[in-house]
């Protein structure tokens, strides 16, 4: 598709002050400004650990910034600041990481990732997490496409980065009942000398991370993010904390770490925002509803599979403190979202949309929406733009209520895919627009709903079929606890849906049953045409469906055996 035609220097009143979309330029901006102390600085040589470091609060050394939920190990602001400057100056002298060195980083959540983020960016080195779920060929493909030199990893997962790089690996703590092991990140904590830190070395516009994406449509690309754009992060986030009345709250943190949404948040912005993180190294709703109720947690960032599952549990644990719950990256259904808010009407339930090349959220709801469909994923956060390409419309860019691929433009979007010029002309094809790959529209008063991935639309007699859409209407069975529609091959219509389906346990649900469910609520070509029960629904940390792996079962050579 051609960039559509941009007009740059117009006159802001000519925008609608209600929806921030501005006819003769197709733009929608940001309806919110951030005030000037939430302004990003602009020295181009500032690095985001030193932003970072900048803010944390220098008057509470007992305060913890950081705490594990099931051992009780804390970190305070204090500790966090000194750990991560001496953990700096021994992989600088000791090992010597030098600046634009790749590390590569193999843990799950605990409460010294964030040390170890801060760490790395103070060297100038640049960070590339990795998921402890790989496999050791997934994370050599990874550090051998990064260029990984050094890696850190969790005592239990050094074995893949040995196996799959061969480079120097440090352990991010000692392994227990070994005091004579192998060094760990956490002595050099300790014993490090945080006098020794290197100075800062990297600019706004240096690669700071590289961040593989879910690859929901395709192979994992590394997404290169910038200080710049961290800073940027960090600076959002904070604004977002105020505004929305969120300073002072208890987080909880089981969204990985090594994803975009878990970094921005408990590694880099809750930090610097002053704020308390309570880790769960793994995510187990029963644990994560235990930790609420025993460390007073008040927000929990989350993803939709989640709040789906908070509205159906029922565990006894008391969840009175629990003041806000925030989600990213993937929308929550209708039904969940309703569901959730008449389980606990006490509780904000706020959407926020984002991805990994736009740097985490583009959009949030800034104000707790009270009606029960809520007000889809949110309002553009201040200094973000975006067109709603319609391709019906030749391209042309359609303001509110108008259906189109989403462009977003904003300080967080990417620098763009490491070592791939041509994925990264297709995602960034002009001006500083990201082309998201997702079917949208915004409303009168400037918040966006997500129709559907493009990509994933499902193609029927000339029909198009949206997934979401019948994965919405799947959820709403009292007996399906997930569900996901994909394309099926089918001769004489193209594609036709297909649901994988998990019951709930007691459940004697049939696939007739499933599909006379669907076929009730929805028009004619819509309806389910073949379902298979699953046991989970895979998904990425974000909670976006991973319908390439279940399309791969759909293949006529697998298909039978399901």
């Amino acid at each position: 598709m051609d960039a559509p035609p941009l007009v740059e220097h117009l006159k802001h009143e000519e925008e609608d002050t209600r929806s921030g979309f501005c006819p003769r330029s197709g733009i929608f901006r940001s309806l919110h400004r951030l005030a000037p102390r939430h302004r990003p600085p602009s020295d181009p040589a500032l690095d985001a650990a030193s932003f970072v470091f900048s803010l944390l609060p220098s008057h509470d050394s007992t305060r913890p910034v950081l705490l594990d939920s099931t051992t009780g190990h804390r970190l305070t602001f204090s500790d966090l600041r000194r750990s991560a400057f001496s953990l700096a100056a021994a992989l600088h002298h000791a090992f010597g990481l030098r600046p634009g060195d790749v590390v590569l980083l193999l843990s799950p959540n605990t409460v010294l990732y964030p040390v170890i983020v801060l760490a790395v960016l103070a060297t100038g080195a640049v960070l590339c997490p990795a998921s402890p779920l790989h496999t050791p060929a997934e994370v050599a493909r990874q550090a051998l496409d990064a260029g990984a030199t050094f890696a850190i990893a969790a005592p239990e997962e050094a074995h893949k980065a040995a196996a799959a790089i061969g480079v120097p690996t440090l352990l991010t703590e000692r392994e227990p009942g070994d005091p004579d092991g192998p060094p760990s990140a956490e002595e050099m904590m300790e014993w490090g000398d945080p006098l020794e830190a290197p100075p800062p070395a990297r600019g706004q516009s240096d690669v700071a991370v590289v961040l593989y994406s879910s690859g929901t449509t395709g192979a994992p690309k590394g997404v290169m993010l910038t200080h710049g754009n961290l800073i940027a992060i960090v600076s959002l986030l904070r604004w977002s904390a105020e505004v929305s009345g969120s300073e002072g709250d208890v987080y909880l943190a089981f969204v990985p770490m090594y994803h975009v949404y878990g970094m921005a948040f408990f590694a880099l912005g809750l930090p610097a925002a002053g704020a308390t993180t309570v880790v769960m190294r793994r995510f187990e709703m029963g644990a994560a509803m235990q930790a609420v109720a025993r460390h007073g947690v008040t927000n929990i960032p989350a993803v939709p599979p989640v709040v789906a599952a908070l509205a159906k549990f029922s565990g006894g644990w008391d969840l009175s403190g629990l003041r806000r719950v925030a989600t990213g990256a993937a929308a929550v259904g209708a039904e969940a979202a309703s569901g959730f808010r008449r389980r606990y009407p006490w509780v904000e339930l706020r959407e926020g949309y984002g991805l990994t090349e736009s740097g985490g959220a583009a959009t949030f709801s800034v104000v707790a929406s009270r009606r029960p469909e809520g007000r889809g994923v949110g309002q553009l956060l201040p200094g973000f733009e975006a067109r709603v390409v319609a391709a019906e419309a030749g391209g042309r860019a359609v303001g509110p209520g108008g259906v189109g691929e989403l462009w977003l433009r904003g300080p967080t979007v990417m620098k763009g895919y490491l070592g791939d010029e041509a994925a990264t002309a297709e995602a960034l094809p002009v001006g500083g627009w990201l082309r998201t790959g997702d079917l949208v529209r915004f409303d009168e008063d400037g918040f966006l709903f997500v129709v559907d991935r493009i990509k994933e639309l499902i193609k029927h007699k000339g029909y198009q079929v949206t997934p979401s859409e019948l994965e919405a209407v799947l959820l709403a069975h009292p007996h399906i606890l997930d569900a996901a529609v994909v394309p099926l091959e089918d001769e004489e219509a193209g594609e036709v849906p297909m649901a994988y389906v998990v019951r709930s346990p007691e459940s004697h649900l049939t696939s007739e049953e499933i599909i006379q469910f669907v076929a009730a609520q929805v028009a004619p070509y819509k309806k389910i045409r073949r379902v298979a029960f699953i046991s989970t629904i895979p998904r990425s940390p974000a909670g976006k469906i991973l319908r390439k792996q279940l399309m791969d079962k759909t293949h006529p050579a697998v298909l039978p055996k399901l």
